[in-house]
């Protein structure tokens, strides 16, 4: 049986501040970068098999 999920705790003041500029000013990975995790996205799944 699966355990119960707990709750997410709340952020307060300078935490969820923070937290807050933090999903507002996300920098976008470099293109060479995203191609770099594909590639060792596709190597890992050839090695994978998934009922």
């Amino acid at each position: 049986m699966a355990k119960p999920i707990k709750e997410t705790p709340i952020l307060y003041d300078e935490d969820a501040y923070r937290f807050e500029m933090a999903a507002h000013n996300v920098v976008p990975l470099p293109e060479e970068e995203r191609e770099k995790i594909r590639r060792n996205y596709e190597e890992v799944k050839k090695h994978c098999t998934f009922l």
